[in-house]
């Protein structure tokens, strides 16, 4: 059987996920790797431990291939944004590689922003500490770098030597970009410190970069597709690829993405390419998951694994939709949409003596979802269908709080790898097996959707704007007398 090879490369995991023209994914091979945090406020993944991971997977993708008899046509790229790292002209990484969740450029912050007010518009991505052009502005002597990239050039350096090479998808996400003129802009480059050559070649998402180079696995030649950034192809690999269907994803973080013909220009929401005529607009929220695994270690003595988080998801499961009075802002890490505030701090607010442990989840879990209901009210067009997937929806509370708050049907995946299958539907697309991706879309299975309850909907709706409300009212006041995280405290 001929399949295309999904390489899924994220910060946490990389995926090689194999798909045949059917759309069905045949098998999933996967590394994982610690994220560094060496101090506050940083980010980091080990380039080499990333390239080490890719050749794992692909190698072992090898022989069950070859076990199997079936022949790999193509590998295509998925890879995490905001990246960024400094590289050698052949791609060989000189040092760490900050990933979007670094925060070291929020210094640069105000002043990029009073410097540009119509760069984000411009780029689609907001100013922001997660962007390449936020990093590169705090980086002291970025010129001094022969070459800047990210996830997706480290990889395509990798995969086809001697590549300089990034796609559409990926300088649509760097902040440095402008997506009418199709070119790097001049004001970014401008105010990031570096010229144009220092940054890789910009091609279609569909194009074929090269051949697989050697020591691999599959075989040498095998056509490299450039591929898209994970989020717009979790879009793809959920079959939401047309106006009014919106792919959430939820897993550690969260996001809401809805496709659109052209760039478009949305405040407070990225905008992203999937291909030259398909765009992705949304947001992206910092705090997920995240917020039931920071309950499972701040609040019980276990480890914090699934088996906690799910035994918490429980007993929050037992509370009555709002927590009987009890607001929580679960911005444990800041938050991206629909604020774009890197220092933005959490709270529970209503607390009382008869809330317990199951109160304080319930009130995260729905913190999260209100959120993403923030940003899903900011979406282009009108919202019909949610196609959801990540770690998050397989528990029955996420899913019905998503469900009520966003105030629409919501139906999983059947596959858990959107990203990873999305990469092997534009792979079949770009080597013109499936026509258009309204074709690649068709192949996507997903299940039953659960619709929301009209009384408990309601009851989120109205107390949306106390979320916002709480949150300026949070952001005026000066936390700094207490004392900056894990330092000292105010003396008697």
């Amino acid at each position: 059987m001929d399949v295309v090879v999904g390489l899924d490369c994220g910060t946490t995991s990389t995926k090689a996920v194999v798909a045949g023209a059917d759309g069905v994914v045949r098998s999933v091979e996967r590394v994982s790797y610690p994220l560094r945090v060496p101090a506050p406020g940083r980010a980091e993944l080990d380039p080499r431990v990333l390239r080490s991971a890719v050749v794992e997977v692909l190698v072992r993708t090898a022989a069950r291939l070859q076990a199997e008899g079936s022949r790999a046509t193509a590998v295509c790229v998925s890879s995490a944004m905001h990246g960024l790292v400094a590289m050698d002209d052949d791609g060989t990484p000189r040092g760490p590689l900050q990933t979007w969740a670094d925060g070291r450029g929020a210094a640069a912050l105000d002043g990029l922003r009073e410097a540009a007010p119509g760069l984000a518009a411009r780029t689609g991505t907001p100013v922001h500490p997660m962007s390449p052009l936020v990093k590169l502005a705090a980086t002291p002597d970025a010129r001094s770098v022969p070459f800047w990239g990210g996830v997706k050039e480290l990889l395509l350096a990798l995969l086809v030597p001697g590549t300089r090479a990034l796609d559409l998808s990926t300088a649509s996400s760097s902040g440095l970009y402008d997506l009418r003129a199709r070119r790097w802009d001049d004001e970014a480059l401008g105010l990031a410190g570096v010229v144009a050559s220092q940054l890789g070649d910009v091609v279609a998402t569909t194009a074929v970069v090269g051949g697989l180079g050697p020591g691999l696995g599959l075989p040498v030649g095998t056509p490299v597709v450039a591929g898209a950034t994970d989020g717009p192809l979790a879009n793809l690999g959920t079959g939401a690829v047309r106006p009014g269907v919106v792919a959430l994803s939820l897993g550690t973080s969260g996001a809401l993405r809805v496709v659109v013909d052209g760039p478009q220009a949305v405040p407070g929401l990225f905008c992203y390419a999937l291909t030259e005529d398909r765009w992705v607009v949304g947001g992206a929220v910092n705090n997920g998951g995240s917020a039931v695994r920071w309950a499972s270690t701040a609040m019980t003595d276990a480890e914090p694994d699934d088996a906690t988080d799910a035994r918490l998801l429980q007993e929050a499961a037992q509370v009555p939709p709002l927590a009987e009075g009890l607001l929580c802002l679960p911005h444990l890490l800041g938050e991206r949409a629909p604020w774009w505030r890197p220092g933005l701090a959490g709270a529970y607010v209503g607390l009382r003596r008869d809330h317990r442990r199951g109160h304080l989840v319930r009130a995260a879990v729905e913190g999260v979802c209100q959120q993403l209901a923030l940003v899903r009210r900011d979406l282009p067009g009108p919202v019909r269908e949610v196609r959801a997937t990540g770690g998050a929806v397989t528990s029955s509370l996420w899913l019905r709080v998503l469900t009520d708050a966003l105030d629409l049907p919501v139906a999983v995946a059947d596959s858990p790898e959107g990203s990873g299958l999305g990469a092997c539907l534009l792979g079949l697309h770009a080597l013109g097996v499936l026509p258009d991706l309204d074709a690649a879309a068709a192949l996507v299975h997903v299940g039953p959707a659960l619709q929301p309850d009209p009384a408990v909907a309601t009851r989120y709706r109205r107390a949306r704007p106390l979320v916002e409300q709480v949150v300026a009212a949070l952001s005026a006041l000066d936390l700094g007398l207490l004392g900056e995280p894990g330092g000292p405290t105010l003396a008697p």
